[in-house]
């Protein structure tokens, strides 16, 4: 007995080209884990504020590791709705961040602030690298959300910026 059942294929329901699944998930599991360790260093700096400015400055930096922490769900989906695979671990994390963890024992306000901002430029620049790569494999979907990334993320450096261009700590 026949039937006419047809099988789903396993590749991406994306529609986007297979060099497009096959360099576009890693790039994006590289950019998740930057922000991961972005996320997390904001948030020590966050813990650890201190000085005059402490409530301003807690609170500033409590917003901006919200805003980065609401990235990590939609670059990793993203990632899957390629048809690629994105980060399982902790440690997966730390083999492939570029933003580079601060373990010191005490960093000042300012010079936390100044680090949080070349950060945030780092990464900023990552994902508009990222989005030239989307542009080129025809990704309009990735590039439209690292164009709202982008914005985010100067927004965030020029806060950090305004923060610290007279503060005193």
């Amino acid at each position: 007995m026949a039937t006419d059942r047809r099988t789903a294929p396993l590749d991406s329901p994306s529609g986007l080209s297979a060099d497009a699944v096959k360099d576009l998930p890693p790039a994006l599991t590289t950019l998740l884990a930057d922000t991961f360790a972005l996320y997390l260093k904001t948030k020590n700096y966050h813990w650890h504020m201190s000085g005059p400015h402490f409530r301003d400055w807690h609170l500033l930096l409590d917003e901006q590791s919200e805003q980065i922490f609401a990235m990590t769900d939609d670059i990793a989906e993203r990632a899957r709705k390629i048809g690629g695979a994105t980060l399982k671990s902790i440690g997966q994390i730390s083999k492939l961040q570029r933003i580079k963890d601060n373990d010191a024992a005490f960093v000042t306000p300012r010079d936390m602030l100044a680090e949080l901002r070349q950060d945030n430029q780092q990464l900023a620049g990552y994902m508009r690298s990222l989005h030239g790569t989307c542009d080129e494999l025809g990704d309009v979907a990735t590039a439209s959300l690292l164009e709202n990334w982008i914005d985010e993320t100067e927004r965030r450096v020029w806060f950090l910026f305004e923060a610290t261009r007279h503060a005193e700590g």
